[in-house]
């Protein structure tokens, strides 16, 4: 009885305790991106489904399912330089193929604002111009104004030329009307825009 005692407590002895901690600790940048963004990245499992859905991902620096995998670890500077999130259409079939639900638009955005408030340059200059072209058209007048939202465009792209005889072509079928309507209440589009900070 002795014997087997002082057994286990030489083979008790030899055995190491387990880590208490196996995962990385959770970075505030994937926090703030969490709390902004809405979306709980940290329910990745890295099962890449969004990427395969992702009709954009072919041309992205970091695919959908890495940008998520980056945030976990709080990689803050690579991913904020990335074209990545401005690549992203919004489409949302990363979210509808997700099995864990999660809405890569959302978190797609708030890397893009987050790039900005830091100040890093626009790898997408482009998709910025057309965004904000976009975004102030509506402002103005609740919905979209083509001709408006493209003068805006190219004034910001400096694009000047590019595409002038397919917007003839629009213009002469009457695809691009030259007078704006607005929305009747505009004060409630006033109201979005305030709410978002803009």
């Amino acid at each position: 009885m002795k014997a087997q005692k002082s057994k286990l407590k030489a083979q008790s002895s030899k055995v190491q305790p387990p880590t208490s901690n196996l995962q990385p600790p959770i970075s505030n940048f994937a926090l703030e991106v969490q709390r902004r963004s809405g979306e709980n990245v940290f329910r990745c499992y890295y099962c890449q489904k969004c990427t395969i859905g992702c009709p954009t991902a072919y041309a992205m620096d970091y695919q959908p399912a890495q940008v998520l995998k980056m945030i976990q670890l709080g990689m803050r500077e690579p991913l904020l330089k990335s074209s990545a999130p401005w690549l992203c259409v919004g489409c949302d079939a990363c979210g509808t193929r997700c099995p864990n639900e999660i809405r890569l638009a959302p978190v797609m955005d708030t890397l893009k604002y987050m790039a900005l408030e830091a100040g890093y340059s626009l790898p997408e200059a482009k998709v910025y111009a057309l965004h904000r072209s976009f975004v102030n058209s509506i402002k103005i007048f609740g919905r979209l104004h083509e001709a408006t939202m493209l003068a805006e465009y190219k004034l910001r792209s400096r694009d000047l030329f590019s595409d002038l005889d397919l917007g003839a072509l629009l213009f002469l079928k009457g695809k691009i009307p030259i007078l704006p309507e607005r929305v009747k209440d505009m004060g409630q589009v006033k109201e979005l825009y305030r709410m978002a900070g803009q």
